[in-house]
C-alpha cells in the first residue's frame, strides 16, 4: 500500500497500480480512453493528464499521464488543476476534429464512452469548421457493424483483438491522422471475442449489429443479472429488454469469472427468446392429429393431471440446459425412481466421474481468474475455444502471463503493456495439448499431440506415472509418446501452478481418469495446482449433483411398456438419441407431456405441450463448469406486452400440475421456497440457498431497478392495447421491481447489478464504480457460491456413481489404461467434435449464430483423404448403424488416420465411437433422411 495526495486529500492505494487505477479505485473522475483495466497502459491518447508536484514545497508541478505514472509513496498530485483541465479538454477537441456529429443517429448513444468523457472534460463547443476525413466502411459479418468515421485512434480495439484475443484478421493500417482499423478485405471477424469490441470500442465504431435490427437506446433497455446459458462456464450477461424482445446482451462483471469479457456465442446467441414461433399458450394434441388445440392454464392443468391419474407409472424426463428448480420440481413430481436427468449414459458416465473427481483428486478447480494465475497447462481430449471458449481464452492469458513473470523480476510493473510485450519477445509459460485435431490454441502451444481417444489417455497415464511412479504405467507405449509424456511431467512438477484440463468432449472415461491420476499425482507432490473439466451445458454440473438415469433408461422403460406416461422438461430427446428409439418411447406413451419455450421435434410429439419460461422470462439457479452455484433473473414478464402469453417458469408449471394431479389447491409457491425445498433434498445442493440475497433484499428500504432511472415511453408502450397504462406487474420471486422506480445506484455495496451506470458514467466502464478497486471484485461480493469442493474421499465414494472406484487401486489412482488405437482398413471411427457457433442446441436457433456457422463438414486425415482419392471440398457419404450423411470433405494434417471427424449439431444420430463407411455418395445410394 502506498499513501498518496490528491487535491490535498490523503489516500491509501495499491502501491502497485498506475495513478489512474489508483485514483479510478478510489472513486475520483479521471477521462481516459486508450487504457483499459484488462489491457493495461500504453499511454496513447494523452486525456488522462494531471499535476504531479515534487513535494508539498511545489506550486509549478508538471503535466503527467495518469496511466504511465507508478504511484509512489507520498506522491502529490492534482486532478483538478486548471492548466491540468484545460490540457484534457484541448486532446478531446483534437480527439473530435473528425468525429461526426451523429450523436442522435449513433447506435452507442447513450452508453458511449466519449459521450461520458467529452462531458467530463468540460468540451461543448466545436470550433473545427472544415472538411471531416471519412472513410469507407467493411462488412464485418452478422456481429459487428462497421463505422469508421466514428473513430478517435485509441488502439483499443486492435490491442484487444490482437494482442488480448489472439485474433489475427484485424489491424490498424495507414499513419498519422488517417488511420483504419478494419480488415485486410471485409468479411466476417473470427475471432470468437469479436463481440468485445463493441464494448472495449469507446464510441460508435464498432457495434452490436443484431441489436441494430430493433434498436433502441441503453436507457431504454429493462435488465436483469443473468447467467448466460449457451455453455457451463457461468459468465455472468445484461440481457436488455424492450416490448418483450431481448434486444442486447451485455457484460455483467463477475471479479472470478468472466470480467469484462464474453465470448460471441454467449453475446449474440440469444436469439431464439425472440422466435415468432415459440410457444406462448399451452396446446393440448390428441393422438393421431397433426394441430394442436389451444388452451388455457387451468384447463391445461386439468386435463394433464387427469391423464396422468390414468397412468399406472410417469417417467420424467430432466434437462442440463432447465434450472436446477425445475429439475428439483419435476424429481418431486415423478418420485427419485422415475426421474431421469436426461443426459445420454455416455455423456451421464462422464459427468459422474468429474463430479467424482473434482471432490476427490487432490485439486481444486479454478475460476476463470485463477486458471489465468498458472504456469504450465495440459489440456488432454478438449478444444476450449470450441467447448468453453471463456476458458479458452483465460488459458491464453496464462501461457502469455510468463511475459508479466520476466516483467517483475525486473521492476517493470504489469500495467505497463507496451513494456512488458517488448520485453517478454513471446515468452510464455509452457502449454501441451493433446487433441485429435487442430485447435484454437495451437499457436500458443509448446506441443501439441494430434491423438485419437485412447492414445490421449495412454499419454495422460503415462504423465501421471512420470510424476508418481505409484500411478500405473502404460508399458507398450512408443517412444515418441513416452518422451512427450516426459517432458510435460517435468514441466508440471517445474511450475509453481501446474493445470490440468480436461472434460467430456470425447465422450472418454478413460481420458477422465487420466486426468484424474495427473491431478492426485501432482497434490501429491505438494503442488498448487488446479483441475479444470469442462461440461457440455450450462447446468450439466447442476443436473449430475440431482442424480437421475440415463436417458437410455427412461426410453427404455416407455418402449417395454414399464411406465405408460412421460414428462420432458426442455429437452428436445431427437438432439440426443437417433430418431427410432425416441420415436419408439414417444408411441408407446398413452401421454406425453413436454415443457420447454420452444417448438422442438419432441414438442410436436407431445399430446400436451406448456409453454416454458426462458432464461428471459424466469428466475433460476444454475451450477457451473467449476461448481459455482449462481442465480439467473427474469429480465421481464411475458404477458405485460403479450397478455396473451401463458408463459410460466417450468418449476412453477411443474408444481401446479403436482397440486392439481394430488387434488390440492395450486398455491402460488414463491422461488424461494422451490430453493429450499432442494436445497433440502439435496445436501450437495445446500449452499444453493447462498448463491443470491432473498427477495427480501433491499437497499435503503428500495427494492432493485431493473431499468435505469431515465427509462422512458413506458405510457406509450400497451397504447395499441388500451389507453389506459397498467401498473408494472410485481415480482415476489425476487429483490427486482419491473420499473426504475428502485435503487440502482453504486455507493451502496451489492452483487445484485442489473446494469452498470453511475453519474458521469454511462458507458461499460461504469462497472471501475462497483468494483473494490478496478479490475478487482464487486464491492458487494461476487455472485455464486461454490457447492462442489474437494473432499474427503470417503465421503466422496457414498455420493459417487458408476463403478469407477473398482478399477482404483489403493492410492486412488484409477488402474485401467485402454490399449492403443488401431485404425481399420475400410472402416472409420467417429469423432464429435464441439463447435463454437452451430454446436449448441438453443443458440444454433439464433439467425445470427447460424450466419455465422457456415456449412458443416466431415474431417478426414490427409493420408486417408489420399487413399480414398478425394481431395478437400469433395462430398463425401458416411454411414454409421443409423444414419447417413453427405458433407463436404475438410483435410486435417494433424487428424490421425482412421479417424473421420464431425462437428457437434450436425446429426443427433452419430456420437462419438460410432464405426462408419465413407466413400463418393454414389456409391452408397440415396442419402436417406
Amino acid at each position: 500500500m502506498a499513501t498518496i495526495h490528491v487535491d490535498g486529500r490523503a489516500y491509501e492505494v495499491v502501491g502497485s497500480h498506475n495513478l489512474l487505477q489508483a485514483c479510478l479505485s478510489l472513486g475520483l473522475d479521471v477521462p481516459y480512453f486508450c487504457w483499459h483495466p484488462a489491457m493495461g497502459s500504453v499511454g496513447a491518447c494523452r486525456q488522462c493528464a494531471v499535476k504531479q508536484y515534487k513535494d508539498e514545497d511545489d506550486t509549478q508541478g508538471m503535466l503527467v499521464m495518469s496511466c504511465m505514472a507508478p504511484v509512489e509513496e507520498a506522491m502529490r498530485v492534482s486532478i483538478d488543476d486548471e492548466e491540468a483541465y484545460e490540457f484534457r479538454r484541448s486532446v478531446i477537441e483534437w480527439l473530435m476534429a473528425n468525429h461526426p456529429h451523429d450523436c442522435p443517429v449513433c447506435e452507442e448513444g447513450g452508453h458511449c464512452h466519449l459521450q461520458d468523457m467529452t462531458v467530463m472534460t468540460g468540451h461543448a463547443r466545436r470550433r473545427y469548421r472544415f472538411r471531416k476525413r471519412t472513410h469507407r466502411n467493411q462488412d464485418l459479418g452478422p456481429f459487428i457493424a462497421h463505422e469508421m468515421n466514428r473513430c478517435i485512434t485509441c488502439y483499443r480495439c486492435v490491442r484487444f483483438y490482437r494482442d488480448y484475443a489472439g485474433g489475427e484478421d484485424l489491424g490498424a493500417f495507414g499513419s498519422n491522422d488517417n488511420v483504419y482499423f478494419g480488415r485486410y478485405r471485409e468479411g466476417a471477424l473470427e475471432s470468437a471475442f469479436s463481440g468485445n469490441l463493441t464494448e472495449v470500442c469507446p464510441t460508435g465504431v464498432f457495434t452490436d449489429r443484431t441489436h441494430s435490427d430493433h434498436y433502441v437506446r441503453k436507457w431504454d433497455l429493462q435488465f436483469a443479472p443473468s447467467i448466460c446459458h449457451q455453455c457451463a462456464v457461468g459468465c455472468n450477461t445484461s440481457p436488455g429488454e424492450r416490448y418483450g424482445d431481448i434486444r442486447r446482451i451485455e457484460n455483467r462483471y463477475h471479479g472470478e469469472v468472466n470480467g469484462y469479457f464474453l465470448c460471441d456465442r454467449g453475446r449474440f446467441g440469444h436469439g431464439y427468446v425472440n422466435r415468432d414461433d415459440r410457444p406462448r399458450r399451452p396446446e393440448w394434441r390428441n393422438v393421431g392429429e397433426a394441430s394442436a388445440t389451444p388452451l388455457e392454464v387451468d384447463a391445461a392443468l386439468d386435463r394433464g393431471a387427469d391423464a396422468l391419474r390414468r397412468a399406472r407409472r410417469i417417467i420424467g424426463i430432466g434437462s442440463p440446459r432447465a434450472s436446477l428448480e425445475s429439475n428439483h420440481q419435476l424429481r418431486e413430481l415423478v418420485g427419485e425412481a422415475n426421474f431421469s436427468s436426461g443426459v445420454v449414459a455416455a455423456e451421464q458416465a462422464c459427468l459422474s466421474r468429474m463430479a467424482r473427481l473434482a471432490r476427490e483428486s487432490g485439486l481444486p478447480a479454478p475460476s476463470l481468474r485463477e486458471v489465468e494465475a498458472h504456469d504450465a497447462i495440459l489440456v488432454l481430449g478438449e478444444d476450449p475455444l470450441q467447448s468453453a471458449a471463456r476458458l479458452g481464452l483465460a488459458l491464453r492469458r496464462a501461457v502469455l502471463a510468463r511475459g508479466e513473470v520476466l516483467a517483475e523480476a525486473r521492476d517493470i510493473p504489469a500495467w505497463n503493456a507496451e513494456a512488458v510485450m517488448t520485453l517478454a519477445q513471446g515468452a510464455r509459460h509452457p502449454l501441451f495439448i493433446a487433441y485429435p485435431a487442430a485447435t484454437g490454441l495451437d499457436s500458443l502451444a509448446e506441443h501439441h499431440l494430434a491423438l485419437a481417444e485412447e492414445n490421449i489417455a495412454r499419454l495422460g497415464f503415462a504423465v501421471a506415472h512420470a510424476i508418481d511412479d505409484r500411478a500405473p504405467a502404460v508399458d507398450d507405449l512408443d517412444e515418441s509418446t513416452r518422451e512427450a509424456a516426459r517432458r510435460i511431467a517435468e514441466a508440471l512438477l517445474d511450475a509453481q501452478r501446474p493445470l490440468v484440463v480436461s472434460g467430456g468432449s470425447l465422450a472418454s472415461p478413460a481420458i477422465l481418469d487420466a486426468a484424474g491420476n495427473i491431478a492426485r499425482a501432482l497434490a501429491g507432490r505438494r503442488r498448487r495446482g488446479g483441475l479444470t473439466l469442462v461440461r457440455r451445458e450450462a447446468n450439466s454440473t447442476g443436473v449430475e449433483l440431482l442424480g437421475g438415469h440415463p436417458l437410455e433408461w427412461a426410453l427404455d422403460e416407455l418402449s417395454r411398456g414399464a411406465a405408460d406416461a412421460l414428462v420432458v422438461l426442455e429437452n428436445d430427446l431427437y438432439q440426443r438419441l437417433p430418431r427410432a428409439p425416441v420415436d419408439r418411447a414417444l408411441e408407446a406413451s398413452a401421454l406425453v407431456v413436454v415443457l420447454d419455450h420452444q417448438r422442438t421435434p419432441t414438442w410436436q410429439r407431445a399430446h400436451l405441450g406448456l409453454p416454458a419460461a426462458s432464461f428471459a422470462e424466469a428466475s433460476g439457479t444454475l451450477v457451473s463448469l467449476e461448481g459455482r452455484a449462481q442465480r439467473f433473473f427474469a429480465v421481464h414478464e411475458p404477458r405485460y406486452h403479450r397478455p396473451e402469453s401463458r408463459i410460466h417458469s417450468s418449476w412453477r408449471w411443474l408444481h401446479a400440475l403436482e397440486a392439481t394431479l394430488e387434488h390440492r389447491q395450486a398455491s402460488d409457491v414463491g422461488l424461494e421456497t422451490v430453493i429450499r425445498a432442494c436445497a433440502d433434498r439435496h445436501p450437495a445442493l445446500a449452499a444453493i440457498i447462498d448463491a443470491a440475497p432473498g427477495n427480501d433484499y433491499r437497499i435503503e428500504g428500495l427494492e432493485l431497478a431493473r431499468a435505469p432511472h431515465r427509462y422512458s415511453g413506458r405510457t406509450a408502450m400497451r397504447a395499441h392495447l388500451d389507453v389506459s397504462e397498467p401498473r408494472p406487474p410485481s415480482d415476489a420471486d425476487t429483490p427486482f421491481v419491473f420499473s426504475m422506480e428502485g435503487y440502482s445506484g453504486s455507493d451502496r455495496p451489492r452483487s445484485l447489478v442489473a446494469f452498470a451506470w453511475a453519474p458521469g458514467w454511462n458507458s461499460p466502464q461504469a462497472w471501475n464504480k462497483f468494483t473494490d478497486e478496478v479490475g478487482g471484485h464487486l464491492r458487494g461480493g461476487d455472485p455464486g457460491v461454490r457447492v462442489l469442493e474437494p473432499g474427503s474421499r470417503e465421503r466422496s465414494h457414498e455420493r459417487s456413481h458408476g463403478r469407477s472406484h473398482e478399477r482404483s487401486s489403493e492410492s486412488g489412482y484409477a488402474t485401467e489404461v485402454p490399449a492403443a488405437f488401431a485404425a481399420r482398413d475400410g472402416e472409420w471411427r467417429v469423432v464429435i467434435l464441439p463447435r463454437l457457433f452451430g454446436g449448441e442446441e438453443t443458440s444454433s436457433l439464433s439467425a445470427a449464430i447460424a450466419a455465422r456457422a457456415g456449412a458443416s463438414t466431415l474431417t478426414l486425415a490427409a493420408d486417408d483423404a489420399r487413399r480414398l482419392g478425394v481431395t478437400e471440398g469433395d462430398s463425401l457419404s458416411l454411414e454409421t448403424a443409423d444414419t447417413r450423411r453427405n458433407l463436404p470433405l475438410r483435410v486435417d494434417p494433424l487428424l490421425p488416420p482412421g479417424l473421420v471427424a464431425v462437428p457437434a449439431g450436425v446429426d443427433p444420430a452419430l456420437a462419438s465411437g460410432d464405426s462408419a463407411r465413407l466413400a463418393l455418395p454414389d456409391s452408397m445410394g440415396v442419402e436417406t433422411p
